[in-house]
């Protein structure tokens, strides 16, 4: 199995000729991917590279000056890019709600590229560099040499202490992303390295994960013990972006749309930096030859839940469950571990002690489950966690689609 990460290096000893080139070349690349882009967009949205490179390949030559390689890859930016929309958008159906004989009922569609209104575009100056033609490490791996659309320049670099593993773990480097930041110039290396398969005989802990916004995660284990992260404090923050936006937005100004976007971004950094550490956490806790288990929740719509209110459903589909998850599962991969995704189907209604499904065990506003059955008692996330557990049991003896629409 390969695992990858992105390693994010300064150069050092920028002179004011290097920074013409990379600032040349950055802004010739965004625009070749620009004009990639609109042909792409109209031309039915066709992103096969081949021929890509057939109709566009002399005009990014003469009209960017790109040089033979980063035409190329320019192309292969862009292709990606639409790839990663059409993906997201999949992930994301539009639904909307009708009236039918006095009932709201609601509907989906799948959607991909074509629903989009403008091409992609690229605003940000960047340049993408194939190692070892456009970018290589010299000089012992001290110095990098990158090319730019003149000649090649030699430039110093730093590597934060933690990312020393990348140069003496087995690690691969890739494709990186030239960007400006703040007025300094990094180069994001994509680097992978192969991994252990991750088997069933070497499963050491199972750990149920139940994700919501009361509490971030509550997790069940193999040695019964739960844990909870909470999300109160979470929450507040987060509605302050919302408060913040819903004035910037109701002035419509440029300043108030600039404003938008930097808020939107930092609120994105701080939102990533807390899944990031929950991530970390949970995989530390248990370490390798952990089976972490989560509910699938892809294609989930909380407007169909009658017990969400207006906010609540807004907070739900607002919520960052995404980026918890590709965290988790990047960071269990590198450790010897695994995350697996459930069928979500009545982990919230099913007694996990005598197996009885009834959606009226569970009390939202006490956040409390208790059943009708056997009179088991919990709280209500808690029980979601042990549900996912279970069904994380099952996968290791052998299941691979475990569910309790066939599990009784």
């Amino acid at each position: 199995m390969q695992i990858g990460e992105t390693m994010k290096i300064k150069l050092n000893g920028i002179t004011a000729d290097m920074d013409l080139a990379f600032s040349e070349m950055t802004y010739q690349y965004a625009q070749a991917c620009n004009y990639i882009s609109e042909y792409i967009f109209s031309h039915d949205m066709n992103i096969n590279s081949n021929l890509l490179s057939k109709k566009l390949y002399r005009t990014l030559r003469s009209e960017f000056g790109l040089k033979s390689q980063l035409a190329q890859s320019a192309i292969k930016t862009v292709t990606a890019r639409y790839q990663t929309v059409d993906t997201q958008l999949k992930k994301s159906p539009y639904r909307f709600s009708a009236v039918e004989n006095g009932r709201k009922k609601y509907y989906s569609f799948r959607r991909d590229m074509f629903w989009l209104q403008n091409p992609i575009r690229f605003a940000r100056p960047q340049a993408d560099l194939v190692r070892n033609r456009d970018y290589s490490f010299v000089e012992e791996g001290r110095v990098l040499s990158i090319n730019t659309l003149g000649n090649r320049v030699k430039v110093p670099f730093d590597v934060p202490d933690y990312m020393e593993k990348f140069f003496d773990d087995g690690w691969k480097f890739g494709t990186a992303k030239l960007v400006q930041l703040k007025g300094s110039w990094y180069l994001q290396i994509s680097a992978t390295r192969e991994a252990d398969e991750f088997s069933r005989d070497n499963i050491r802990h199972i750990v149920g994960i139940d994700r919501g916004l009361r509490f971030i995660t509550a997790t069940y284990d193999d040695s019964q013990k739960t844990a909870f992260v909470r999300g109160k404090e979470i929450r507040k923050k987060r509605d302050s972006f919302d408060r913040v936006r819903a004035e910037l937005q109701a002035k419509g100004t440029r300043s108030a749309k600039r404003a938008l976007k930097r808020i939107s971004g930092r609120e994105n950094r701080w939102m990533s930096d807390v899944n990031h550490r929950i991530s970390k956490a949970l995989v530390n806790k248990y370490g390798k030859g952990t089976l972490f288990v989560l509910e699938d929740l892809e294609g989930i719509s909380f407007e169909e839940q009658n017990q969400h209110g207006k906010k609540q459903t807004h907070d739900l589909r607002n919520w960052s469950f995404y980026d918890l998850e590709t965290k988790l599962t990047y960071k269990a991969n590198e450790a010897g571990c695994h995350v697996i995704k459930v069928d979500p189907h009545c982990t919230s209604q099913r007694c996990p002690h005598c197996g009885t499904v009834l959606k009226e065990n569970r009390n939202h506003d006490k956040h409390l489950y208790t059943c009708r059955h056997c009179g088991f008692t919990s709280n209500d996330d808690r029980v979601g966690a042990m549900n996912i557990y279970l069904l994380g049991t099952l996968w290791a003896t052998g299941d691979e689609s475990p569910s309790f629409k066939t599990v009784s």
